[in-house]
């Protein structure tokens, strides 16, 4: 790595030196001394043929055969048949496609940078009643910060005091920010683009979400495609078809240079440029819309995928619990149960009674505070509410307190009942259920649309639950009551009908998206172990990602194999053409040049949408 570091560090004077010399070399023609011509262009090509040489012994103890070895090639043999401003224009040009190719790669990488430049290195720590600037990774669970306006909240946490507005659009692509209250959880990464609050930590830096981002996109940058490995595999069969082609116009012609010629022509730049410049678009692209892919091997994979495996749970359906239907009796309103019903619960801890409560927040109910408060862990709530008895918890538990209750039990599967009771009487029952994502059939017939060919259906749930869910989806099986161990069986099932993509977000998916083909975790604050192993982590806890991670995947694949075929197939007319001495070498170099230019201005097609 510091050798490559190096190399990229004199390439700018590479280009520098090979140009001056040039531009020097055709100056002492024009006064007449055009013997000295040769001897300058040798000068400025010398550096830039030392430089590919070290690059090349580099590669090679890596293991990497590199067709830099063509162009090295082009350069000496011009040099050794006295073609020496043919030499001295590969090497303008040969570093100047390396720059255009690192300017490349860093525009196409520009989402990817711009989140690991957000990494904030510092933070406000309230303490002994004053503000200190403190390292990152000395913040704890528990401590309170200062976030300012402007500041990227360093880690997860609560908001303790004041209104939060934040901005998570370098997380997730959503372009609206967020207003968050006290209490409410934020996520590291976001910017404050309101006034200061302060936020209680529950994370220390290292687990929150921001960091393990980081390191997924750090691990993203370091990763090569299948499609750019391939370059290598190839490298060998290319250099050799190149020098029999240039050994072969030697020996039929009895003229080396048009050995020299088709050697400067010979352009590896399509497999070299065009391919690792397509697929790192295809990931800044995506990491604009808060789709995070692992790396060239995962776009790739990501592109032939047709077979999908989808989790229930916080997948197809949103993972938590919300009010759909509120029964009452005569005379009683909806928004008196939730009413009373939320006061009471605000003694809770219970996942349900916190659910409830922020259901009557969100739609502006005003609460009482609860007094006598008694608690049966796991089974209901009993209090005082505005001077009177109030009940709520499951059917059974207020029964016992106020006889049967006058609303049918049928409800739908999966669906969870909480019944109210005022002063021993039934007076209303909140029904829950853990509902399906809007525009989830819009999605799985887009998903048929960019050739998924089967859905498959695989949860932890009751089959009756699994049923209900899959009713009226283009789901083409359904697998319920699954341990974690059949998921992957599953998963393993669905091969043979192409790449397998898996899709969850619990601890319990993590062995099953490690087993795809594919693994797709929902959202960045799911479940770590699942964030780990999968190969696509969509930041943003929203499904209708999915179709676009996908049709980017495509399209990048798409872009760099036309790249690769229209330039390969330019060399080869190019090498032939020269092999029959229609092509001198600085024509050569020119147009290996151009076609250098062409197939990396193609690949970066693959940033827009």
């Amino acid at each position: 790595m510091p050798v490559d570091n190096a190399l990229k560090s004199v390439r700018p004077y590479l280009i520098g030196i090979a140009a001056s010399g040039l531009v020097a070399g055709f100056a002492v023609k024009l006064v007449g001394l055009g013997a000295w011509s040769g001897a300058i262009w040798t000068a400025a090509t010398l550096p830039v043929l030392l430089a590919l040489l070290v690059e090349i012994v580099t590669s090679l103890r890596r293991g990497d055969l590199g067709l830099d070895i063509v162009a090295a090639l082009s350069m000496s043999a011009a040099l050794a048949v006295g073609e020496h401003l043919a030499a001295a224009v590969v090497a303008l040009m040969y570093a100047g496609g390396q720059y255009l190719e690192n300017f490349a790669e860093r525009h196409a990488r520009r989402e990817m940078t711009a989140l690991l430049a957000r990494v904030p290195r510092t933070a406000m720590l309230h303490r002994d009643g004053g503000l200190e600037e403190v390292p990152l990774e000395l913040i704890r669970p528990g401590e309170r910060l200062l976030i300012r306006k402007g500041d990227i909240v360093p880690v997860d946490g609560t908001v303790e005091t004041g209104v939060a507005v934040l901005d998570p659009s370098a997380l997730t692509g959503e372009a609206m920010p967020v207003q968050l209250t006290a209490g409410e959880a934020v996520m590291s990464g976001s910017s404050n683009v309101g006034e200061a609050f302060d936020l209680l930590a529950t994370h220390p830096a290292a687990d929150s979400t921001f960091a393990g981002v980081v390191r997924l996109v750090e691990a993203a940058q370091r990763s090569r495609a299948p499609m750019a490995r391939m370059a290598d595999r190839y490298a060998i069969v290319f250099l050799g078809v190149t020098v029999v082609l240039a050994a072969a116009a030697w020996w039929l012609s009895g003229d080396p240079v048009r050995a020299v010629a088709v050697l400067v022509v010979a352009t590896p730049c399509p497999l070299i440029l065009a391919v690792p410049v397509a697929l790192v678009s295809g990931l800044s692209r995506a990491a604009k819309l808060g789709i995070l892919i692992k790396g060239g091997k995962a776009i790739e994979t990501l592109a032939r995928v047709r077979a999908l495996v989808i989790d229930k749970t916080g997948t197809l359906t949103a993972g938590q619990a919300t009010i759909v239907a509120i029964r009452t009796v005569s005379g009683v309103t909806p928004d008196e149960v939730l009413r009373l019903a939320a006061s009471l619960d605000q003694a809770s801890q219970h996942i349900v009674a916190r659910t409830i409560v922020a259901a009557a927040h969100a739609k502006g109910v005003a609460l009482m505070v609860p007094l006598a408060v008694t608690e049966t862990p796991g089974e209901g709530v009993e209090g005082n509410v505005d001077g009177r008895a109030v009940t709520i918890g499951g059917p059974r538990f207020v029964a016992a307190r106020a006889g049967a209750s006058p609303f049918a039990a049928e409800r739908m599967p999966g669906s969870l009942a909480v019944a109210v009771a005022v002063e021993g009487r039934h007076i209303g029952l909140l029904i829950l259920s853990d509902e399906l994502r809007e525009g989830t059939e819009k999605l799985l017939r887009g998903l048929r649309g960019v050739g998924i060919e089967r859905i498959v259906l695989a949860t932890g749930d009751r089959a009756e639950v699994a049923s209900h869910i899959a009713a009226g989806l283009s789901i083409d099986l359904v697998r319920s009551e699954l341990t974690p161990d059949q998921k992957i069986l599953v998963v393993l099932a669905e091969r043979k009908n192409g790449p397998v993509m898996m899709i969850g977000d619990g601890v319990n998916d993590a062995p099953a998206l490690a087993a795809a083909d594919i693994g797709m975790a929902m959202g960045a604050r799911g479940a770590a172990a699942s964030a780990e192993v999968a190969d696509v982590v969509l930041l943003v806890d929203q499904l209708d990602r999915v179709l676009p991670a996908i049709q980017i995947a495509q399209r990048s694949r798409r872009i760099a194999l036309q790249s690769v075929i229209a330039g390969m197939g330019l060399s080869m007319v190019a090498m032939v053409a020269a092999a029959f001495g229609y092509i001198t070498p600085v024509q050569g170099a020119l147009l290996q040049e151009a076609i250098d230019v062409a197939v990396i201005l193609n690949a970066l097609r693959a940033l827009r949408g």
